[in-house]
């Protein structure tokens, strides 16, 4: 392409899910609830937890980290898509849209490396439970937390910077309703290679550790499972990871839909409307999950709810 068609770009046009007039009131209802669920509910599972002190064990130290990823996620994304349909306005600056990959990558790759590390959690705890407390301390917790974090962050980072290195056309408008990296590369009028060589190599090997991690993990934790004689013993275990296996199935099933589908078969706006699965309903649904599955949760909000009921000036 002729440089005749560059420019400096300043800002980008998001072009979201509609651009009909009658649809933005309703998307507008229905990402502000999605919104407000999920940070309500991710912040009560926080405020339970930390308040409990029979809950201050490793799988809710991981977590309080999941739900504050969650909050993360979907704060990186839905309150510009909220200003811009409050406003009528498509317009996201460039450094806005950078900023906005930066932090949706970030948090993003922490989820799958906080579920990875929960599946690590779930198989000492059933497969070694008399080592659990040994094997689980609190400075190995704090280490794979930090890690994950120091991972993610760099990740990001990388990535950030290298989209900021790319020239883009003079057409800039995002077929998306947030600065996702795919929509990003194709606006782009220098060669991306080294960008989608990075980002498939770092994400090859991050999903790569990551599944793996899960796989051996629960491999290991179904066949332990399997040696329990009793059916009531079977099922005890079983409901200690049921939880964690339906936020994993959400997470990575609709994630994989968006990045991992042939691109003969990917089109724009099924790609937007798949990224709505994972960025805005999935973390919506896990404290759902953790929560309704986990009685050690519920008992500890009924006593949230109960202390401030009592304490309440009204």
């Amino acid at each position: 392409m002729g440089w005749e068609n560059l420019s400096i770009i300043s800002e980008f046009f998001l072009l979201g899910l509609s651009e009909q007039a009658e649809q933005q009131e309703v998307l507008f209802g229905l990402f502000l609830s999605m919104y407000l669920i999920t940070v309500a509910g991710n912040l009560l599972i926080i405020l339970a937890i930390i308040t409990d002190a029979q809950l201050h064990t490793p799988m809710y130290f991981f977590l309080v980290n999941l739900s504050l990823t969650d909050t993360g996620l979907v704060s990186s994304v839905v309150p510009k898509m909220l200003a811009n349909i409050w406003i009528q306005s498509q317009v996201i600056s460039y450094a806005g849209c950078l900023s906005q990959l930066y932090f949706f990558i970030l948090f993003g790759l922490l989820e799958a490396f906080l579920l990875a590390v929960m599946a690590y959690d779930r198989y000492v705890a059933i497969c070694h439970p008399l080592h659990y407390t040994m094997v689980m301390s609190s400075g190995l917790c704090v280490l794979l937390v930090s890690a994950s974090w120091i991972m993610s962050e760099l990740c990001s980072l990388l990535h950030t910077l290298l989209m900021n290195s790319l020239s883009f056309c003079a057409e800039h408008k995002i077929p998306h309703f947030f600065c996702d990296i795919n929509p990003l590369l194709r606006l782009s009028c220098t060669d991306p290679f080294i960008n989608e060589l990075v980002l498939f190599s770092i994400g090859g090997v991050t999903v790569l550790v990551c599944v793996l991690s899960l796989i051996i993990s629960y491999t290991y934790v179904f066949l332990t499972i399997w040696k329990i004689p009793s059916t009531q013993g079977k099922q005890k275990a079983l409901s200690t990871c049921s939880s964690h296996l339906s936020v994993v199935s959400l997470y990575f099933g609709t994630s994989s839909s968006v990045y991992f589908n042939p691109p003969s078969t990917h089109s724009s706006l099924n790609g937007a409307v798949a990224s709505v699965m994972y960025v805005a309903v999935t973390p919506m649904l896990n404290p759902f999950i953790y929560s309704l599955r986990n009685r050690d949760i519920k008992s500890s909000l009924r006593k949230l709810i109960w202390v401030r009921k009592n304490y309440s000036p009204w």
